[in-house]
């Protein structure tokens, strides 16, 4: 169930994004929603025969911001919905949407979800510019417990191996029984034993291949390596898979992202054809910032691949990035978002008050026990501890994971000859390359992972 949906930082001075910025308030503050997992607020109940259409009751919120009675909409909240997104808050986010997006031109067909005891609604919202899709959760008593609203995500087809390729591509469980994790593991052809990486996903609730728009990393990387002959096991984020786990209130990361780390480095080692003394961990973003922590968990791990990992307190770097993000279009920051920021720092303190207890709804509506687990997490000082062979890979064009983050890794491990770095100007948090200032609309533009990139990272696996 994820939490950030990344940050946004300018390199050289502030920049108009040309991509769509969705601007929403739900319960946390200003946030920027990139398609990358923003979570649904608020708490997921069981269904039964008396409950309203959950699709009736969706479409009737969606038709009452469209005639702007959004007292009436914020009246079809739950309690602690209501209390995060009043009136005012919504009117502001929903008439900032043709800013944006161009006029509202029509909506799609439904489709209901039942999952984790709730129901999710999600509704195609068509507009000049963009197709953005809205979501929305539906609790047994017809009360909205969760609104987002995103890019449509563009359908996307990976291409098939080829026939003559140097692997080959087979399913893969991560874990056992019905909580296991479904897989792929892209394997060199050839006796072997061969090195292996597990891809560990960024914030949001990936599928294996962290699709994001039309683009997938985690593809990208899996085939470029395995082409060298490397093993990779790629999976489908537990919050992907199984989101109906996280409607609790005493789930952290370790839950999210971090024991099935450890279980798809447990699967490898009993791979046939793998080397149980050369298995790597690659992490992008958040799952960069969990790979120093996987691996001492795991006590299994060879070393580290860390793609634009943050180095600091998420929690801090979702205010600073806020407050940016709130001077991005104009250049000033407006009443409502002035009020949103002050929410979100309010939420913030909350969060991290040893009198709050671990299941009271913070940040995003999760509980505040999910974010103190993030919170304590320090990925430089377990990075120190594990002491194993990294390699810190940054893209100057990167938008979301900044100098601070990088100077941070930098500072700690430039004289580590077991650390090695790489910063490449052209690419962004992707790791796709592009020309100019980074910007949001690169993740809604097809590419693929830089070969360049692939192949470092080859050739520091072999290395070790």
């Amino acid at each position: 169930m994820l939490h950030i949906i990344h940050m946004i930082e300018r390199r050289h001075g502030r920049a108009r994004a040309s991509s769509i910025v969705l601007r929403l308030l739900l319960g946390s503050g200003l946030l920027l929603a990139l398609g990358l997992g923003l979570l649904l607020s608020g708490r997921a109940m069981a269904q039964d025969a008396a409950t309203p259409d959950p699709v009736a009751t969706a479409t009737r919120l969606l038709d009452r911001l469209d005639a702007g009675a959004f007292t009436d909409a914020e009246a079809m909240f739950s309690p602690e919905m209501a209390a995060a997104v009043p009136a005012d808050k919504l009117k502001a986010v929903w008439e900032s949407l043709p800013a944006q997006a161009g006029k509202a031109t029509g909506r799609g067909t439904a489709k209901a979800t039942a999952g984790g005891g709730g129901t999710l609604v999600e509704i195609p919202l068509q507009y000049e510019k963009a197709a953005l899709l809205g979501r929305i959760a539906v609790g047994s008593d017809g009360r909205i417990v969760g609104f987002q609203v995103q890019p449509a995500p563009a359908p996307v087809v990976a291409a098939p191996v080829a026939e003559d390729a140097a692997y080959v591509e087979r399913d893969m469980a991560v874990g056992e029984g019905d909580r296991a994790l479904p897989g792929t593991l892209a394997m060199p052809k050839g006796e072997g034993p061969f090195p292996s990486v597990v891809l560990v996903h960024g914030s949001g609730p990936q599928d294996r291949d962290e699709t994001i728009g039309p683009n997938k990393p985690f593809l990208d990387i899996a085939r470029g390596l395995a082409a060298q002959g490397i093993a990779v096991l790629r999976y489908e984020k537990r919050t992907k898979a199984r989101p109906q786990e996280f409607t609790g209130g005493t789930f952290g990361v370790d839950d999210e992202t971090t024991n099935d780390a450890v279980l798809a480095v447990d699967a490898l080692r009993k791979t046939t054809g793998i080397d149980p003394n050369r298995i790597f961990v690659l992490g992008h973003s958040q799952g960069g910032m969990m790979a120093p922590r996987i691996a001492s968990v795991s006590g299994h791990v060879a070393g580290l691949v860390l793609m634009a990992a943050p180095a600091r307190s998420l929690l801090d770097i979702v205010i600073e990035q806020n407050r940016r993000l709130a001077v991005l279009d104009d250049g000033k920051t407006s009443d409502a978002e002035r009020d949103a920021i002050a929410q979100l720092t309010a939420q913030v303190r909350q969060t991290r008050d040893p009198a709050t207890d671990i299941a009271t709804r913070t940040l995003l509506g999760q509980p505040a026990g999910y974010w103190r687990s993030i919170d304590a997490v320090d990925p430089v000082a377990d990075a120190a501890s594990v002491a194993l062979p990294m390699l810190v890979l940054q893209g100057a064009r990167d938008i979301q994971v900044v100098d601070a983050d990088w100077g941070r890794w930098r500072g700690a491990f430039h004289a580590d000859d077991k650390v090695s770095f790489k910063l490449y100007e052209k690419l962004n948090h992707l790791g796709i390359a592009g020309e100019g200032e980074g910007s949001l609309a690169e993740y809604q533009q097809p590419g693929h992972v830089d070969a360049t990139l692939i192949d470092d990272v080859a050739a520091w696996i072999k290395a070790h």
